[in-house]
């Protein structure tokens, strides 16, 4: 029997596994997104209606948020549960029997499914990185003023607590950045060690000469238990602008390239940065872990359906995926504590099981 060594079996082949692969991934995405806003429109409706004055739009609204946020999250276990579906009917039907008496080879059977999901990687990290990144950030801020008014700028980091010796700084926003950041409505604790001796309280913060300059200040004195007003009050010295800017990062609703000048920031500033490189790099290999779903599920494709053995290899398929998802998840957790180095957390999953679902195909069917 002659082998053919074409990376795709033929044109006609490769379209039509690509067209039944995406579209029953397509399907299994809707299903669950459906399914799963709807759940978790349930447990957040009353927190939302709660606020006076929201209805109908409000839950529309928290609905068209939350929504890329599912999508992102089971996309690659709809690309997992696409591909068992395609190969098992396919099996069932003996379309993959037939692919192999022509002598194609395992690895071209699933060649269309991989580089399809090739392709929904990169859509998926299109989207993550200008859709997902932004509807996180407007849920959060939403979240923030409990699914009340969100405030029209949204360049400014909210509620930032910054300890200055034994003293502490707190800001309810820091509008701007660098040296033209200004705090707004701060607080100042001033402390001796561990005794409260004073409060100082402040509509705005500037930065000058190395410190913080509050004006408009009141001043309570806890040992005489009088306020005073003061016009201008300076606190924080040695205390920099970064410390407030740089206090929140949320790398969940940040881009790709808005963490990465976040990270450079910090590495400049000298703050830790490997829990946010870990995530920096997960952008990365999240989004291709769909690349392997058709490797992992491919064993479910192969074999003879009428041993009886076909729901069992749907079943290993299945519980290969799903350990991918757990491993990484894993990993990234251990990366943002700092026991695994930031590369080895994205990508030590990936390259694992890539190797493993590469081994169990050649093992049963090459």
């Amino acid at each position: 029997m002659k082998v053919n060594l074409n990376f795709f079996a033929s044109r006609t082949i490769a379209w039509y596994m690509a067209r039944l692969f995406v579209s029953r991934s397509a399907a299994v995405l809707a299903a669950l997104t459906i399914i799963l806003l709807s759940l978790d429109l349930l447990g957040e409706s009353g927190d939302i209606l709660a606020y006076p004055g929201n209805g109908n739009p409000q839950l529309w609204y928290y609905l068209s948020l939350r929504a890329p946020q599912i999508i992102a999250r089971f996309l690659p276990f709809s690309v997992l549960l696409g591909t068992l579906i395609t190969l098992v009917t396919m099996n069932q039907n003996s379309e993959v029997i037939s692919m192999k008496a022509a002598g194609i080879s395992a690895h071209q059977i699933l060649a269309p499914l991989v580089l399809a999901s090739l392709a929904i990687a990169g859509v998926s990290f299109v989207f993550n990185d200008h859709v997902v990144a932004r509807a996180t950030a407007a849920l959060s801020a939403w979240q923030q003023v409990d699914y009340g008014p969100v405030p029209k700028s949204q360049s400014y980091v909210p509620n930032v607590w910054v300890r200055s010796g034994d003293d502490l700084i707190h800001a309810e926003r820091v509008v701007g950045r660098g040296a033209a950041a200004v705090l707004v409505d701060v607080s100042f604790y001033d402390r001796t060690g561990d005794r409260l001796t004073s409060v100082a309280s402040a509509r705005i913060g500037r930065y000058r000469g190395g410190a913080w300059q509050l004006s408009g200040v009141r001043r309570f004195d806890v040992a005489a238990g009088r306020i005073a007003s003061l016009p201008t009050l300076v606190v924080g010295q040695g205390v920099t602008p970064d410390r407030f800017t740089l206090a929140d990062v949320q790398p969940d609703s940040l881009s790709f390239a808005a963490l990465r000048r976040s990270i450079t920031e910090l590495h400049a500033a000298g703050r830790p940065t490997a829990n946010l490189e870990t995530v920096l790099w997960h952008k990365l290999s999240g989004p291709l872990s769909a690349v392997l779903m058709p490797l992992l599920a491919g064993v479910a494709g192969f074999g003879l359906a009428r041993s009886g053995a076909l729901f069992i290899r749907a079943v290993i398929g299945m519980a290969l995926g799903f350990t991918y998802f757990v491993a990484d998840n894993f990993a990234l957790a251990m990366g943002n504590i700092g026991a695994y180095p930031p590369l080895l957390a994205a990508w030590a999953p990936f390259l694992l099981f890539l190797l493993i679902g590469e081994a169990v195909l050649i093992r049963t069917e090459e």
